[in-house]
């Protein structure tokens, strides 16, 4: 089993910062893929940024160049630096890990989800 537990989110004013984190724990193999996906009320989940165990990292559009992901493997935890924020910002950011099985299935865990509202 794989827990992830993300913290940092809370209310923010146009062009201020925040950093969640994401710390994980249980089952977890050596090379993975964690990140950041977020959902607002009434869109699809989108990708935010992703990192895989190598440090090779990805981000959505809407985000580049203001926010930036990062990993401590030894620590198990991934975070994502929110600067610049705007209100097509706000959503629930959900943290990601996703790993292949044995047997080469693609296994993916969510955390519960944390509230990011940007607001004046």
């Amino acid at each position: 089993q794989v827990q992830l537990v993300e913290s940092g989110g809370g209310l923010v004013q146009p062009g201020e910062s925040l950093r969640l984190s994401c710390k994980s724990s249980g089952s977890i193999g050596s090379v993975n893929r964690m990140g950041w996906y977020r959902q607002a009320p009434g869109k699809e989940r989108e990708l935010v940024a992703t990192v895989t165990s190598d440090g090779t990292t990805t981000y959505g559009n809407s985000v580049k160049g203001r926010f930036t992901i990062s990993r401590d493997n030894a620590k198990k935890l991934v975070t994502l630096q929110m600067n610049s924020l705007q209100p097509d910002d706000t959503a629930v950011y959900y943290c990601n890990l996703a790993q292949y099985s044995r047997i080469g299935d693609l296994i993916e865990n969510w955390g519960q989800g944390t509230q990011v509202t940007v607001s004046s």
